[in-house]
């Protein structure tokens, strides 16, 4: 006989338990087919604790969120470990092709050009780790990715985890993209901040992208440091630097980089004169925007702060890897368009 927690009140199940008479383990069988999880939890109880640990602290769901409109009074630790085993599934579920809910048709927003287009994004944000005696250990780096419609009312959908990093989402991404009708988009474009890594990444992934196209922002940040380091702190520097940011926007990077090349260059100039040089075909800022397209990678920024920074990186936050790259997984499902989220809950892991 055993108590099970549901959403409904406490549920005795009477099963037959088996133990094995070498090595003193046990198991009930009926277990695994009628759906007691982590903590003994139902089905639908294991749903409802994965759901209130997602948004928010393990501790605020079980004191605040659960016991009222659930019934369910569960300890933190419990919802600490039923939300991560609904991570850990949900990305085995996606390593292994899954996607979630029927093929939808977005409809992918038109440029200048009128030629519809279909973007994405990738970027890395930082996790803090727990280490042994709960001490504070090096931090990882968790991989975000999106694909989006930026039209008004754009719809979105998410991909995030710390295993693998930026090569592990581009399969789940792209299927993704696809169940979405990406490939009814005239065009695709790809908007990063020029991380290591990543152009390389979306080309493998998504190999009709148009354009990878390097944040407008990230760039004028480089410049305006080089009319700061020139000039020194001040007005000029100032005035320097937004002439310097105005002509990469209006004339694209090829003019810039002309024009840093003629400048008596040294360090540290020289590196933003590297920077550059190695961003240039990133950089052509007026066909870009002739065109329409976006020029910021603000999306997938805010993405690093929704999908991650919000719910893993409150004060005193410390995570296990495996803890972390489960949540991740959760939090780009439950950040993702609407019916993601109950889609994936409806067909359940095998």
């Amino acid at each position: 006989m055993k108590t099970i927690p549901t959403v409904a009140g406490e549920v005795r199940v009477s099963r037959a338990y088996y133990q094995c008479r070498h090595c003193g383990g046990g198991q009930a069988p009926r277990d695994a087919r009628s759906g007691p999880g982590t903590g003994d939890l139902s089905r639908g109880a294991a749903r409802a604790v994965a759901l209130a640990g997602t948004p928010g602290s393990f501790a605020e769901a079980a004191t605040k969120v659960l016991p009222k409109p659930t019934g369910l009074r569960v300890g933190e630790s419990t919802v600490e470990r039923a939300t991560e085993r609904a991570g850990r599934q949900v990305g085995g579920r996606l390593a292994a092709g899954a996607t979630f809910g029927p093929p939808t048709a977005w409809a992918w927003t038109p440029d200048a050009e009128g030629k519809t287009c279909a973007y994405v994004a990738a970027d890395l944000t930082g996790v803090g780790m727990q280490g042994p005696g709960a001490k504070a250990s090096e931090g990882r780096m968790a991989a975000v990715g999106m694909s989006w419609n930026a039209g008004e009312g754009g719809r979105v959908r998410y991909a995030c985890g710390l295993a693998g990093g930026l090569a592990a989402l581009g399969d789940p991404l792209r299927r993704q993209g696809e169940q979405a009708g990406m490939g009814a988009a005239a065009r695709w474009l790809a908007v990063t901040d020029g991380g290591a890594g990543i152009e390389d990444g979306v080309r493998v992934n998504f190999p009709r992208v148009e354009a990878v196209i390097l944040d407008f922002y990230h760039a004028a940040e480089h410049l305006c440091a080089w009319a700061k380091a020139w000039y020194g702190p001040g007005a000029e520097a100032e005035r320097e630097g937004a002439g310097w940011c105005h002509r990469l926007k209006h004339e694209g990077g090829a003019a810039g980089l002309a024009a840093l090349r003629a400048a008596d260059v040294q360090e540290p100039h020289r590196q933003v004169l590297v920077y550059v040089e190695n961003q240039v075909h990133r950089m052509d800022y007026p066909t870009y925007r002739a065109k329409g397209w976006l020029i910021g990678s603000g999306p997938v920024e805010a993405a690093c702060k929704q999908v991650v920074n919000q719910r893993l990186k409150g004060s005193g936050m410390r995570w296990s890897e495996s803890g972390a790259d489960a949540v991740c997984h959760l939090r780009a499902l439950f950040r993702s368009e609407k019916g993601q989220w109950g889609a994936c809950w409806a067909t359940p892991a095998a």
